[in-house]
């Protein structure tokens, strides 16, 4: 079991913090496990938290206020909210709670964009928004923390984020990818932490629920869709979490036990093509293909389908590889 993620629920010790339950105490504890294995914070960080009226970011912003409680070091809060133009937000009603986190020494900040209008104009009628609104939200996020001074920007994934990504990158993709707990941007000038990263979904819905959070969705027309491929995604993953119990927490542990040169990344494993292992490659793909078409709860198989899992696989440099 070396190098996998091992996630448990002691509690932190020390200091006189009472948390107002188990659901709460296991929350914020997986939050600190997962700031320490990354080095998420230190003594002086000025973090922008992102708050989209979502389940998550609500939570986010309540552990960093329990962890900054804590901690030996000493970090400040600013929250976020950004109005991104759809029809039906209600801006009032997030930053009205996050006004009552300004007791705890959070300060907040809003501010509006109208991505609506640019969607229209950029995208065909039939394009699906969602890359486009990804990036003009990184850009205004980025620009805000450049004039906020802050030096991380902590974003509420959780860790069904991120094997359903693994997931989405994997079958959509064609590549081995998820989301870091820490992520450094291209140009080297920001750093986005995921403190929420070894955390689940439910627990997070439950201690929304528990705390009587104002959600507001993002109002996006295309949010949500049952048929956009995260979804669909989502209810696989459900589907064999209730046939495979555990299986989620593999999954989670596998991102954490990377064995490049296992893969076929020619950087890690060079570049001899062994026909034995092309072989069990296409075999293995062959097999996923046909347990995943068979899944009920895929209303469009065909998309997957188009994948071809089984095709015959190269290990040669001159098929599948540029260059």
């Amino acid at each position: 079991m070396d190098g996998l993620i091992q996630i448990r629920d002691t509690p932190v010790t020390g200091g006189g913090f009472r948390y107002r339950d188990l659901l709460e105490k296991r929350i914020v504890t997986r939050a600190g496990r997962c700031v320490g294995d990354f080095d998420l914070l230190a003594d002086g960080d000025r973090v922008m938290v992102c708050c989209s009226g979502g389940k998550d970011s609500y939570a986010l912003l309540d552990v960093l206020v329990w962890l900054r409680r804590r901690a030996p070091i000493d970090f400040s809060l600013v929250a976020v909210n950004l109005d991104q133009g759809y029809d039906g937000y209600d801006q009032k009603v997030v930053e009205a709670h996050l006004r009552t986190r300004e007791a705890a020494g959070v300060e907040v900040q809003v501010l509006s964009r109208d991505f609506k209008t640019v969607l229209e104009a950029k995208l065909a009628p039939d394009a699906t928004p969602c890359s486009l609104c990804s990036r003009l939200r990184r850009g205004v996020l980025y620009g805000l923390a450049d004039e906020l001074g802050a030096t991380k920007i902590a974003l509420g994934h959780h860790a069904d984020d991120l094997i359903e990504t693994l997931v989405l990158n994997l079958f959509f993709s064609g590549k081995l990818a998820s989301m870091p707990p820490r992520l450094v941007s291209e140009d080297g000038r920001h750093v986005v932490i995921r403190p929420l990263a070894y955390n689940w979904e439910a627990d997070l819905a439950a201690y929304a629920k528990n705390q009587g959070y104002p959600i507001v969705g993002c109002a996006c027309p295309s949010c949500g869709l049952p048929d956009q491929k995260r979804q669909v995604v989502k209810r696989l993953l459900a589907t064999l979490e209730s046939e495979s119990p555990g299986l989620k927490s593999q999954m989670l542990a596998a991102l954490g036990n990377v064995k490049p040169e296992h893969l076929l990344d020619r950087k890690w494993a060079g570049v001899a093509p062994v026909l034995q292992a092309e072989e069990a490659v296409t075999a293995a793909l062959g097999d996923l293909s046909a347990r995943l078409l068979a899944s009920p709860l895929l209303a469009k198989p065909e998309r997957l389908q188009a994948l071809d899992l089984g095709a015959k696989v190269s290990l040669s440099p001159r098929v599948g590889h540029p260059g």
